[in-house]
């Protein structure tokens, strides 16, 4: 195939990282890189047609439009772009509701255009790992996961930007409900959320810190929590440990990881897996395994892993049906946690 003409619209930390990989890959041809200020560039983007509209990037005819914007133009630009005749790649989350995400679903299976939804881990070989170790495990399961942040300066106003459309516990709960509904298969049944605002810099109706509790139809349970912002701990900002009656599996963290370095969201050092069966003496018949991770990918080249799946669904008109409907479940769960918050009361899925 020849290389797939590609828009890119959104020039933040993503969509900078998204550009990257598609400056990389032959496979892919940047037609426009779109963004409605003006951005500094890694010096391999330079050089690329500049646009601030949408309207201005479709208008060239791109084959793939890659959509890095704020959530709330998720649904639209990724419907234009399919009416036009474009495959999309679109951040999570999908959309800024459940009803323009399943839109969204919608007008892919009437034009047939790929849309691929940005679930980073599900390229990554460390968590593909760290699933298929909780799986194994059986459940049912205790899920704690949090991912907090603590910015400053130019971080804290993207953060703050941020939440003008999403709060943390959907921004970032889409990732790990989506691996707590890759690990167990019985359906979230209820959901309750909780939430703070924690800075007087963002408007009274945001909040900067969230958790949520979901429960699934087997007695299986989870957490998630989520906050940015100055004020945010260091300590313990990130978990990933799943447990069962079998044992449980774990992300280590690296000493001295810090919560602004987006390398730290995905990378896993080390996984734990613990066994709970005890010998006839009572003690732990066999001992914790230590599975390193060394070589992973970085957050770049998992973007570079990541368009390429895009680029295979093209090319081999890969079903993603089951893809696109994971996106919108693991969406309701985080947007039923936040309205939860909102009302003060736990919402039945």
């Amino acid at each position: 195939m020849k290389p797939l003409r590609t828009f890119v619209m959104g020039l933040g930390q993503m969509g900078r990282s998204h550009a990257l990989a598609y400056h990389a890959d032959p496979g892919f041809e940047i037609v426009a890189l779109g963004n409605r200020s003006p951005v500094d560039l890694p010096g391999e983007l330079a050089g690329y047609h500049r646009v601030t509209t949408f309207e201005e990037g479709l208008a060239l005819k791109p084959d793939l439009v890659a959509i890095a914007t704020y959530t709330d133009s998720h649904a639209d630009f990724a419907i234009r772009a399919m009416e036009a005749g474009a495959h999309v790649f679109v951040e999570k989350p999908l959309a800024a509701t459940v009803e323009d995400a399943e839109r969204v679903v919608e007008v892919a299976r009437r034009t047939g255009a790929k849309l691929v939804v940005g679930y980073i881990l599900r390229h990554h070989p460390s968590w593909i790992r760290f699933i298929r170790e909780a799986r194994a495990l059986g459940g049912p399961y205790v899920f704690r996961m949090n991912l907090n942040q603590q910015s400053s300066g130019a971080a804290w106003a993207i953060h703050k930007r941020l939440m003008e459309t999403t709060s943390p516990i959907v921004d970032c709960g889409v990732h790990y409900l989506d691996v707590m509904l890759q690990i167990t298969d019985p359906a979230p049944v209820e959901v309750r959320g909780m939430g703070l605002r924690l800075s007087d810099e963002i408007d009274g109706s945001q909040v900067n810190y969230g958790h949520l509790q979901v429960l699934f139809a087997d007695g299986s349970l989870g957490w998630y929590e989520a906050g940015w912002g100055p004020m945010i701990s260091e300590t313990a900002f990130f978990v990933k440990d799943v447990m069962s009656p079998k044992g449980s599996v774990s992300i280590v963290m690296e000493e001295g990881a810090r919560s602004a370095d987006i390398d730290t969201h995905t990378r896993t050092s080390r996984i734990r897996v613990h066994h709970a069966g005890l010998s006839p003496e009572g003690d732990f018949a066999r001992a914790d395994d230590m599975v390193s991770m060394a070589g992973e990918p970085d957050h770049d080249a998992l973007c570079l892993a990541e368009q390429r799946f895009v680029l295979k669904a093209i090319e081999d008109d890969l079903d993603l049906s089951r893809h696109m409907e994971d996106a919108v479940r693991s969406l309701a769960v985080v947007l039923a946690a936040d309205r939860s918050m909102r009302e003060g009361r736990p919402i039945q899925l």
